[in-house]
């Protein structure tokens, strides 16, 4: 097959979906399919190079981004399959970019596949009329690309039912979770041991957490951090990922005597990130809205193994609550979080249980083969 994938985000410019881009690419490249990937220059590296190619697009998908994406489609002839990343504010126009939609919308007669890691802007009272205003856009962005395409994908099941009702009635609507982007490095009993010691010399547990401590976690994860700090007095913290030293310094400026206890790395490579992982017992990962098969954040944790206290949400899929694959605080709660985490620590068979199922669940749904699959299916 000859793939032809448009996205706003690619390596090395950091995120989920530049991740998920990059592992998508690679996937169907190593499947043997032709692979050219349409990026910013902002956001796209030549250094990629191999079985991909990376084009780089001129500006933030304005005309002259169209123009060129116009000629790769013109040269590929049309047996390419257009693969498009959809994320409203990945486009530019501060996530108005009507033109660019317009333009998928005048080719709805090609195959485009629209995958959706992202719909549109909530709407809520409370908010400023602005933020109301890209909500209605953003719906509209998203019911021309829905137009647009001959196949769609989303990330989570709670979108099936909005996205179906703008896509057209013949259109599929096809479900496919997002995979861990990190793959799983091997560690040996010592190297895990020396982790371990560096960041809990007392020997006991050691809890992660990975993500980008964005405003809508941050005050409920350092309540969480605090009430381990306090009351699991032998467990260590270690904070990964974007922003993570950042969000540390915060918490010590408040509470200095936790600097023995909390750790935090920022980024890493990705062999080093799967290493620091799996050195951890627990994985906590709250988020605003639930875990969902869109987080790449958990799906880390999941494929490692790794035993994950979370959430649920609104946004919670019905498969997670029919087994052991994560431990629940049934609310986004500090003290619910922390006392799951601290029921996980005092009980080895139960991590290693929750560990085992999540690992499972992870083969069994959310394993990168499965995208690949469902992407290459004719149907």
């Amino acid at each position: 097959m000859n793939w032809f994938i448009i996205t706003g985000e690619y390596p090395p410019q950091p995120g989920g979906v530049s991740d998920y881009t990059a592992l998508v690419a690679n996937g169907l490249a190593q499947a043997g399919d032709q692979v050219e990937v349409c990026a910013p220059k902002a956001c796209a590296s030549r250094a990629n190079g191999g079985a991909i190619r990376v084009h780089e697009l001129p500006g933030g998908f304005g005309l002259a981004s169209l123009r060129e994406l116009n000629a790769g489609l013109a040269e590929g002839g049309l047996e390419r399959q257009i693969l498009v990343q959809y994320v409203p504010h990945a486009f530019g126009r501060r996530g108005l970019n009507l033109p660019f939609c317009f333009w998928l919308y005048s080719l709805r007669s090609r195959a485009i596949s629209l995958v959706f890691h992202e719909v549109a802007y909530p709407f809520a009272l409370n908010q400023p009329a602005a933020h109301n205003a890209l909500a209605v856009v953003n719906r509209l962005m998203a019911l021309l690309v829905a137009r647009a395409a001959s196949r769609i994908f989303i990330t989570t099941q709670a979108w099936a039912d909005p996205v179906k009702r703008m896509a057209r009635r013949a259109t599929p609507v096809r479900w496919i979770p997002v995979p861990s982007t990190i793959p799983v490095e091997p560690i040996d009993a010592c190297q895990r041991a020396a982790i371990r010691a560096r960041y809990n010399p007392r020997g006991s547990g050691v809890v992660g957490h990975f993500g980008t401590y964005g405003r809508l976690i941050r005050d409920s994860l350092a309540e969480c951090i605090g009430h381990l700090a306090e009351n699991e007095g032998r467990c260590g913290v270690l904070l990964l990922g974007r922003n993570s030293q950042e969000f540390l310094s915060e918490l010590l400026s408040v509470r200095p005597e936790w600097s023995e206890r909390v750790h935090a790395l920022g980024e890493l490579s990705p062999q080093a990130l799967s290493r620091h992982v799996a050195a951890c017992d627990v994985m906590l990962q709250p988020y605003p809205d639930g875990i969902t098969s869109r987080r790449t954040s958990v799906m880390l944790a999941l494929a490692h193994g790794i035993p994950v206290v979370t959430n649920a949400g609104h946004l919670t899929e019905r498969f997670w609550f029919g087994g052991d694959a994560v431990s629940f605080a049934f609310n986004n709660q500090p003290l619910t979080l922390a006392g799951s985490v601290a029921e996980l620590l005092g009980n080895e068979a139960k991590r290693r249980r929750v560990g085992r199922s999540g690992q499972a669940l992870y083969s069994q749904k959310f394993d990168v083969r499965h995208t690949i699959s469902a992407l290459r299916s004719p149907t």
